[in-house]
């Protein structure tokens, strides 16, 4: 043999070697899809998700992983829209990949949801809190948040009980989760004996809220409920302070965040929202906290602790159930309770929470929120 021949199969060898190494290291890696907004108008709460879930992978792995095997977060950006989110499905189900944490809008959800359910992917969303998104009958789908018919009565009787207003407005975004918790806040309120003088939509994307206003004004409204998420809401504030419209303003965990301050400014001050408890807080928590400050990240953001129980959950389960199979993982999770940042957990038939909490808070214009007592 010669030096060439020499030189090309040593060549060979070693690819081959290098191959199977990949391999076998490709086979001690568990990955989970981390789906939701990485770009886009609603990138900080995928951000949120996607600190929460990353946290969990890495604490998880640190202390040597789930059978002897490491975690690996793929992160995936769906933008929280419907036609992406499937996109997104699809490259998870072309990869192989086992599980999903995500996604994050009820819109982009839903669909996704289908997908996995026919592909036997296990999916656990942290955020997306449409009650349809359940009640399809899949067993693939669970979510580590409540539900918009949890969180729309909560507000609904509190404005109704506290509130008292005597004009009432609900407006919403016309999107699925926008509309769907919106008219969860009309059914509490009209069973509370009020009816709302304007049950309106307005676009996703739109910026100028003039004509809205003015009809609000024209209404005699002192009381808002609004049903979406925080860019059209910033911007409906802002305007409605330029405009000397004084009504105050409520919304869901889609409007609280800091973008809220950053586009309405002084006009966020004393909007009333409905959160997830403050799961930082949790005494419990206090190590996680504190692992979340050093690396400069917000604990506090309501979708944190959920996507942190969800990469959680399916860890446990793995290791409970001894196996990788979606579809047993799913059966172990219908039958067993995990201890996780945001309680102790367990889930009903349709994989929701068997229990959780929305909690009333008072934004304010420098970002930071108190609990209503």
């Amino acid at each position: 043999m010669n030096t060439i021949s020499r030189n090309v199969l040593s060549a060979a060898v070693g690819a081959i070697i290098l191959g199977l190494g990949s391999l076998a290291q490709a086979e001690d890696t568990i990955k989970i899809a981390v789906a939701g907004p990485i770009t886009g108008p609603v990138a900080q709460y995928g951000d949120m998700q996607m600190i929460g879930a990353k946290m969990a992978v890495e604490q998880i792995n640190a202390k040597g992983g789930v059978n002897g095997k490491k975690l690996e977060a793929v992160l995936m950006d769906d933008v929280c829209e419907p036609k992406q989110a499937v996109a997104v499905a699809n490259q998870i189900v072309n990869q192989k990949i086992k599980y999903v944490v995500g996604h994050l809008c009820s819109g982009s959800t839903q669909p996704a949801s289908k997908l996995y359910e026919d592909e036997g992917i296990l999916m656990i969303t942290p955020a997306a809190t449409n009650p349809a998104i359940t009640q399809q009958g899949y067993k693939m789908v669970f979510r580590t948040i409540g539900t918009d018919d949890q969180q729309g009565p909560t507000a609904g009787k509190y404005i109704a009980e506290k509130i008292k207003p005597k004009k009432l407005a609900i407006i919403h975004d016309k999107q699925q989760y926008g509309e769907g918790i919106a008219k969860e806040v009309d059914k509490t309120v009209k069973a509370a004996g009020i009816t709302p003088v304007l049950f309106e939509g307005v676009n996703k994307g739109q910026t100028d809220f003039s004509a809205l206003i003015t009809k609000m004004k024209s209404e005699g409204v002192d009381f808002v409920y609004y049903g979406g998420y925080h860019p059209e809401l910033g911007l409906l504030l802002r305007q409605s302070r330029e405009q000397g419209f004084d009504a105050k303003y409520m919304g869901p965990e889609g409007v609280g965040n800091k973008d809220i301050s950053a586009i309405a400014g002084p006009a966020s001050e004393g909007l009333l929202v409905t959160l997830p408890a403050d799961f930082s807080t949790d005494p419990a928590n206090a190590d996680l906290v504190k692992a979340f400050k050093a690396k400069n990240e917000d604990p506090t953001g309501p979708f944190v602790m959920p996507a942190y129980a969800g990469v959680e959950i399916i860890a446990d389960a793995i290791k409970g159930a001894k196996t990788e199979d979606p579809a047993k993982l799913a059966g172990y999770i219908h039958k067993n309770s995990f201890q996780t940042p945001i309680g102790k957990v367990a889930f009903k038939d349709n994989g929701d929470l068997k229990e959780f909490q929305f909690v009333i808070f008072t934004w304010h214009a420098d970002a930071t929120k108190t609990p209503v007592k």
